[in-house]
């Protein structure tokens, strides 16, 4: 599903129009992206928790000539379910 499929389904469950809740989604996604930046961690109860881990540098090896390189630490958001979406999706 893409973010306009999204929109649009909200929309109409919503009897809202689709570009209104297009902005609203690409809002949502804009706060949540500029928070992770910022180290901060959005919760969503039942939904799931959006953070960031540290990965610390490490030495990886390029696919195409077997060079190894080493790789910097960084940063990485990851998104955690919450119990109500795990149920949900074993029920399907």
């Amino acid at each position: 599903m893409t973010k306009a499929e999204l929109a649009a389904i909200v929309a109409q469950n919503t009897e809202t129009s689709t570009n209104t809740t297009m902005n609203v989604t690409n809002e949502i996604l804009k706060v949540i992206s500029e928070k992770l930046a910022q180290g901060e961690k959005i919760q969503l109860v039942g939904f799931g928790t959006f953070d960031t881990k540290q990965v610390k540098a490490r030495e990886g090896r390029n696919p195409h000539n077997g060079e190894i390189l080493q790789i910097p630490a960084h940063k990485s958001p990851r998104f955690r379910p919450g119990k109500q979406l795990k149920e949900m999706v074993q029920q399907v």
